[in-house]
């Protein structure tokens, strides 16, 4: 990841982070999602976001959610490097091997070097 990628990821980290203290869910969720995307490539980065929707789905006691992620936190460390579906939002509700579009703000950051 380089410099811009990893500030991104990081403030949508801190984004979650802040509307999960303030028990805004839905908000901290998108945010996870985002982090997802621009980290899925790193282990220390992937697993946290998936870690981070763990705990969302437990507060919303979303059992499929927290299900998927406690199988998504355990591929995370393992494919990380080997594979990931490049644009999956890393939610339970994606199938977790399929690639999607990449926003295109995203985009950028994850095509600069």
């Amino acid at each position: 990841m380089h410099d811009r990628q990893r500030r991104a990821f990081y403030a949508a980290m801190e984004a979650a982070r802040r509307a999960y203290a303030r028990q805004e869910w839905d908000r901290a969720f998108v945010q996870l999602e985002r982090a997802h995307i621009l980290g899925q490539r790193r282990v220390g980065a992937h697993t946290l976001s998936h870690w981070w929707m763990l705990k969302v789905g437990w507060q919303r006691r979303d059992g499929r959610e927290i299900r998927g992620q406690v199988l998504r936190l355990l591929a995370a460390l393992v494919m990380s490097r080997l594979w990931v579906p490049v644009g999956n939002t890393g939610g339970a509700n994606v199938n977790p091997l399929q690639s999607m579009p990449v926003p295109d703000a995203l985009r950028v950051l994850m095509e600069e070097q």
